[in-house]
């Protein structure tokens, strides 16, 4: 559910069968966010909200609603041009390289450009987008040399070197970046 607010810009509100009271949060897109038990109407949310203001406001740092929207449309903008680069390039490096891989999936976490599960799922954010070329390509072959190595050990090192012999110089450039909008 969703709670539109004229100081806070759209409040989310995420039902938890867990939860026994009222937590605000601040979602990774800087909106308000509340978890509340799964009998909250919208009713009570609304004046659990309003009577909470002061405190929101003093305590969690949640960006002005025009600034929410404006990251809306990048975060768009950025999926479209992933959707239509992302995949194809993981699976340009998967034939040239011989790895196989499940699926890929697109995401858009904060802290990770890029992870592989042990069911053979790579997901790559779409953050990638805002880096130059040989970077997005480093990060691609880091993540299927995972499909080898679940972790990060010499053999996996050794694996990424064999496809990118300036593996470590991208390392070091990658860290200048915030895959976050």
């Amino acid at each position: 559910m969703i709670i539109q607010d004229k100081e806070f810009g759209e409040v989310i509100v995420r039902k938890n069968s867990l939860s026994r009271s009222i937590k605000f949060s601040v979602s990774t897109s800087g909106r308000l966010s509340m978890s509340v038990p799964t009998y909250t109407s919208e009713f009570l949310a609304k004046r659990f909200l309003n009577s909470n203001r002061d405190i929101i406001r003093d305590k969690l740092p949640i960006k002005d609603p025009t600034e929410q929207r404006a990251r809306d449309y990048q975060k768009k903008m950025l999926m479209k041009k992933a959707k239509e680069y992302l995949p194809y390039r993981l699976e340009y490096f998967a034939k040239l390289y011989g790895y196989s891989y499940s699926k890929c999936r697109l995401s858009h976490a904060n802290t990770r450009w890029g992870s592989c599960s042990s069911n053979k799922t790579i997901s790559l954010n779409i953050g990638l987008m805002k880096l130059p070329e040989v970077l997005r390509d480093y990060v691609i072959i880091h993540e299927l040399a995972h499909l080898n190595h679940m972790d990060h050990s010499r053999a996996f090192w050794q694996e990424v070197g064999s496809h990118d012999k300036n593996y470590k110089v991208h390392e070091k450039k990658l860290k200048f970046f915030n895959p976050g909008l």
